[in-house]
């Protein structure tokens, strides 16, 4: 562009404006964008609750069966007690046997009702550890757990208190111990007895269990 100032000629040359995006530099933007939000799953949120559940659900399969190896153990020597003394007459024999008095096949008949019901239970606990989310499951074995163990608790109650008259008798109703001339007998009642009573205590464990998993629900 040419002008004249004075008597004096003046050239000046407009540079041609260029935008940037032909010079291959980008816009910076007047604010930064915000870090967007990290949201959690809500998979990857219950995945270690679900984890919690399945250890859960693994002791509580563990316990039955150990509760059943007790019930059965406390069913066969129960039902296997008998002991006959060396001397007997000739319209006399003295003998013991489980069957003699009502309480302890009582015992014998909840206590195969308690091992056939754990047996039974186990799939249903499998069930447990493969879906520990499901309570339907957990919520029919505490319901069954809870008849089971008032069952068991009985039967080893009252089989505990024969037993104990046998052991010591009762002086007030004129009973005579008997564990002295029936040892063999004495000891194998007793083992059952104890051994029920194992079997109650892990039930009263899973029912525990149970309800606790079910609160978490």
């Amino acid at each position: 562009m040419q002008s004249e100032k004075g008597g004096e000629a003046t050239i000046s040359i407009d540079e041609p404006k260029t935008d940037a995006k032909e010079k291959g530099i980008a816009p910076v933007p007047a604010t930064a964008p915000a870090p967007a939000p990290v949201v959690a799953s809500k998979k990857a949120a219950q995945q270690p609750r679900g984890g919690w559940r399945k250890g859960l659900a693994i002791f509580d399969f563990v316990l039955r069966l150990c509760a059943i190896t007790a019930s059965l153990a406390a069913t066969a020597v129960m039902a296997t007690t008998q002991e006959t003394l060396p001397f007997f007459t000739q319209f006399f024999q003295f003998q013991a046997q489980y069957n003699d008095l009502p309480t302890l096949t009582y015992f014998v008949v909840a206590n195969a009702i308690a091992s056939g019901y754990l047996v039974l239970s186990l799939p249903f606990s499998i069930v447990c550890i493969i879906r520990p989310q499901s309570p339907g499951p957990r919520l029919l074995l505490i319901v069954f757990d809870t008849v089971v163990t008032t069952l068991t608790i009985s039967a080893a109650s009252a089989a505990a208190d024969t037993v104990y008259l046998a052991h010591n008798g009762n002086s007030s109703a004129n009973w005579n111990a008997i564990c002295q001339q029936f040892n063999d007998f004495c000891h194998q009642t007793s083992i059952a007895v104890v051994a029920s009573f194992i079997a109650s205590l892990i039930f009263a464990i899973l029912i525990i269990l149970s309800a606790f998993a079910l609160k978490r629900n």
